[in-house]
């Protein structure tokens, strides 16, 4: 196992290029066009931070990353490379894996609840308006003052459901409940559990802390989240690993200045995460990665190509690979001279030209000093990896899952009362028994027994409508939320 503190190389090229422990939490950037070795950078990366005890979250675009459990040398370009960058005996082997799927079937289930999601991040998967993202923080506020949970889907239906019916009482305390809003919060949730909501939303909820785990032999575990079907939907994607990097800032403690990271994050497809983002939520995540490195966390922005970052996070990515941009358009031409220049100039070579000649594997590689600075840029081919390349079969990997220590503890799902049974149990009492099943009288002659008799039938009517709406859900399956540490909501 890599020594806890020394260099790391992970690519050669004049020079070997050498990864400092120490300023990995100085986050970094691994960019590329389709195809040109950003996902090998990746298991390279991941495996020398097992190695040195340090775990690993990353999320599986393509469905390759599962091999990583297994020994390799079952791929002979990485023999050829390993002789290329010069490496005799280059041996193979396996790393610790843990695998996450948010549908529970490639790996644990990820869940959590409504409440830990927010209103912030769930408006953005919803995809309200900025009107309707108000709404939908106005019913986490009610749902709060009046003590009622929101942990899954179901909880959240209800609650709209009562506001919608109670938008006039409502309306002095907490503002204008437009039918208009509550309307496209109802149908946005109907499109999520459409997606497999259902399986994302739900207790018990993830742990966040269960993913800087090591194995026996202290090295760092890497949590694999199956992500191949998750990319069909790629707003709830981008927000479902904002919400797991917000927790991780928020469960973590300060951790200073350590000599390696506590846990090193991968966000891969990470343009998707600032596309159509409101200015208020950029700030947030701006916010999150500047200050998450004191935490001792890093993190590893993954995208084709760095201008796809704003500048603000850009600016905070010290550790940079490079591979091949392309430039076959002048908006192509100009995006590879904007990256070119976020590199230190290596005098031996033109940065803007070699970026597009680079070939499969080749990057421009630019790692930060003891001192926190970037070195000269090199042109270096990146060290093969370990690990087998091809995914793991379906047995292979329900073997790794079953003798995963998490197995039990996240399989059952747990129900427990919420606001669901709450608003129910509320409208059943509204309606006494005796009234509920006496028989409908015959009005009398009188106006004023008529005027009582016809105002019972109402109140029992309107009680009886509430709880078959709500009670009309019964049955469905239990989703329970996320995301809910940028937006200050945290209430269970």
């Amino acid at each position: 196992m890599t020594d806890n503190v020394s260099p790391v190389p992970i690519a050669k090229g004049r020079e070997i290029v050498n990864m400092l422990p120490g300023m990995a939490n100085r986050h970094g950037l691994v960019a590329g066009a389709t195809g040109t070795g950003k996902t090998v950078t990746l298991r390279v990366l991941a495996e020398n931070f097992s190695s040195m005890g340090v775990p690993v979250f990353m999320a599986d675009i393509k469905g390759d990353l599962s091999g990583m459990v297994m020994a390799g040398g079952d791929n002979p370009k990485i023999t050829e490379r390993a002789a290329e960058v010069g490496l005799p005996g280059f041996s193979y082997e396996g790393y610790p894996v843990t695998f996450w799927d948010v549908y529970g079937e490639l790996g644990h289930p990820v869940r959590t609840t409504v409440s830990e999601m927010g209103p912030l991040l769930l408006a953005r998967i919803l995809d309200l308006s900025d009107i309707q993202s108000d709404v939908l923080t106005m019913l986490f506020k009610i749902a709060d003052d009046q003590g009622l949970l929101l942990l899954d889907l179901k909880d959240l239906r209800a609650i709209c459901q009562y506001c919608g019916d109670h938008a006039k009482d409502l309306r002095t305390q907490y503002g204008n409940i437009s039918t208009a809003s509550i309307g496209a919060i109802q149908r946005g949730l109907l499109t999520l559990e459409q997606q497999g909501g259902d399986r994302f939303f739900g207790e018990p909820a993830l742990n966040i802390m269960d993913f800087a785990r090591t194995d026996p032999s202290s090295r760092g575990m890497i949590n694999v989240l199956a992500a191949d079907r998750l990319m069909q939907s790629p707003k709830v994607y981008a927000t479902l690993l904002l919400w797991l990097l917000s927790e991780l800032f928020e469960k973590f403690p300060e951790a200073g200045d350590p000599p390696k990271p506590k846990l090193v994050f991968f966000f891969d497809e990470a343009h998707l995460l600032f596309q159509d983002t409101p200015d208020m939520l950029k700030e947030r995540i701006t916010q999150v990665v500047r200050l998450i490195r004191s935490k001792g966390i890093g993190v590893f922005f993954v995208t084709q190509n760095p201008i796809d970052l704003p500048d603000a996070v850009l600016g905070q990515l010290g550790n940079r690979v490079h591979h091949a941009l392309r430039a076959f358009t002048p908006k192509d031409q100009k995006n590879v001279k904007g990256a070119a220049q976020t590199l230190r100039v290596n005098p031996a070579f033109d940065t803007a030209t070699a970026i597009t000649e680079l070939r499969i594997g080749e990057a421009l590689v630019s790692m930060l000093d003891s001192q926190g600075r970037p070195m000269v840029v090199e042109r270096a081919l990146i060290y093969p990896p370990h690990s087998r390349m091809a995914p793991l079969t379906i047995d292979e990997r329900n073997q790794v899952i079953r003798n995963s220590p998490f197995h039990a503890q996240y399989t059952t799902i747990v129900d427990r009362e919420s606001a669901y049974e709450q608003l129910k149990s509320r409208a059943e009492k509204t309606v006494p028994p005796a009234i509920a099943e006496k028989p409908r009288e015959t009005p009398s002659k009188s106006s004023s027994s008529g005027r009582q008799s016809g105002t019972g039938d109402l109140i029992g009517k309107a009680a009886k409508g509430a709880a078959v709406v709500i009670g009309s859900q019964i049955g469905r399956e239990i989703i329970r939320g996320m995301f809910g540490s940028l937006s200050g909501t945290r209430k269970r």
